[in-house]
Formats: C-alpha cells, structure tokens, sequence
C-alpha cells in the first residue's frame, strides 16, 4: 500500500436492496463492510454458506453486502426474486443482498467506482476479476483492502481485521 496518498471515507452513495428498497448505509454505522459481488451459477457460489456463517458469528461488528451481478460469464441471470429466493432457499442468507448492478467497466456502479479507484477512496486501485471477489471497508468508511474470489470469507486475511 502506498502510504504518500490519504485514505477517503467511502461518500453516500444510492444502492437498492434486492427488495427494491434503498438501502441505508446508516444502519450499519460503527460495523466494518464486507462488500462481495455474487452470482448463483458459479463456482464459488458455496461461499455463501462461508459468508452466511461469518456474518452470524460477527453480526454485532460486520455486515455483509452481497452485491449481485451478472458482468461474468452470465452467471447471475436471474430477477431481484429469483436471486432472494436461491439466496435464502440454498443458504439461508440473511444479510444484506443489493439490487444486481454492474461492478467494472464505464456503467459500473458509483460503489464500484469508489472500491476500485485509488483516485477516489484513496488506499488502492483494482479491478474486479470475477465473482466474489471482496472488499473490506472500515467502520470509519475507509478501504481496508480486496481480496480476490480465491480468498476463502473466513480467511485470517479479512478475519484479523474485527475479530478479537
């Protein structure tokens, strides 16, 4: 990480619920973010079950926002229903699932705009490879770091960062 730039509070941004409903990022004041685009036909699709199970041991201090897309391999081709019911009947999800939106290239969502620009959150740049590739974000609403759909939800690598 190049410590010469200043990390920037992640600004509000609108995002709807998978329910149509606008999301409030105040809700989760004081709770670090897990941000992980999501698809029902890919080959991580089971870390659902991982990111579930972290969400319900560290729910007073972290909140997932799974973020459904359909940018790779078509793999999340589903309506807003189709998505809330694979998510709930598969793997009992019970975080926060957003409206499917685009995460890379010139229509990606102004949350995805900030999470993979340096020059907006002002701690590093990347690019969103695949499916459940995820970001940590502060309880201060900074970027904390992005780990690719490799890296498994419970990994000590995001873990270390609210545990303890």
């Amino acid at each position: 990480m190049n410590t010469s730039s200043t990390p920037r509070t992640m600004p509000a941004m609108e995002i709807k619920k998978l329910d149509g409903e606008v999301l409030s990022w105040e809700e989760f004041d004081g709770k670090f973010l897990l941000i992980v685009n999501v698809a029902s036909n890919c080959g991580f699709t089971p870390q659902y079950k991982k990111l579930q199970a972290l969400y319900e041991k560290h729910k007073e201090r972290l909140e997932i926002i799974g973020v459904p897309c359909n940018q790779f391999g078509a793999q999340e081709p589903g309506s807003a229903e189709d998505i809330q019911s694979f998510c709930e009947l598969n793997f009992g999800v019970s975080f926060t699932m957003t409206e499917k939106v685009k995460v890379k290239g010139p229509q990606a969502h102004p949350l995805y705009q900030w999470l993979t620009s340096k020059e907006k959150n002002g701690v590093k740049s990347s690019s969103v490879k695949w499916n459940f590739q995820k970001y940590l974000i502060s309880p201060e609403r900074v970027l904390i770091d992005s780990y690719l759909s490799t890296t498994d939800p419970t990994s000590s690598k995001i873990t270390k960062h609210f545990e303890g």
